[in-house]
């Protein structure tokens, strides 16, 4: 193997380990990156610059607070996993594939595979293992359709009023509510909320 080839593979080497950094916290400073990957904040400027030609989209802003932040971009970039991050992935998206929101399992099986394609072999084997130990019940449940559970969320987050019809007894009513969170449990999804229609 020549120089110029070792070189590219280090240089390759180091943009990843960067891209992983900062996929790990929020800031980090030139100085603090530049002392993680052992160059100088040239390099990891020269570095930051080659992840903006490969479509990351990595801010930089000076003073104090200031650094590197990788931003969202148009499309979802490849994400760098630590085994732990890994595992906890393929373990929610196990209990994700039981279809308590309608379509989810599916969903959540396409990327469970595409994961189990990329996992390297002794992460593989603790993935398998707990797939094939691992049973889930209560099943049978309606699941929840993402078309409701979607601005519900949605209305959580952004603290507005949101409307719904409430099956009562042999009528359907109209409700007004001030949302707070949603709870999940037993295959079900719970709306926490203050009723504007209580007197």
């Amino acid at each position: 193997m020549d120089v110029a080839s070792d070189n590219e593979r280090g240089t390759t080497e180091r943009v990843l380990t960067l891209l992983g950094l900062l996929q790990q916290r929020q800031v980090w400073t030139g100085p603090e990156l530049a002392g993680r990957l052992g160059v100088t904040p040239r390099t990891v400027r020269r570095d930051v610059e080659r992840l903006r030609t490969l479509g990351y989209p990595v801010h930089a802003s000076q003073g104090v607070g200031g650094g590197y932040q990788l931003g969202p971009g148009q499309d979802l970039p490849p994400l760098l996993l630590d085994d732990q991050e890994a595992i906890a992935t393929a373990v929610s998206l196990l209990a994700g594939s039981g279809d308590a929101v309608a379509g989810a399992g599916d969903a959540a099986l396409r990327a469970l595979t595409k994961l189990d394609q990329v996992l390297p072999t002794r992460l593989r084997h603790e993935v398998r293992a707990l797939s094939g130990s691992v049973e889930s019940f209560g099943g049978g449940r309606t699941p929840v359709d993402p078309e409701v559970l979607m601005p519900l969320a949605r209305a959580c987050r952004d603290e507005v009023e949101a409307g719904f019809d409430y099956p009562s007894g042999s009528e359907v009513r109209r409700r007004r509510v001030e949302p707070y969170r949603l709870v999940a449990s037993d295959r079900r999804c719970y709306l926490l909320a203050y009723d504007l229609e209580v007197a």
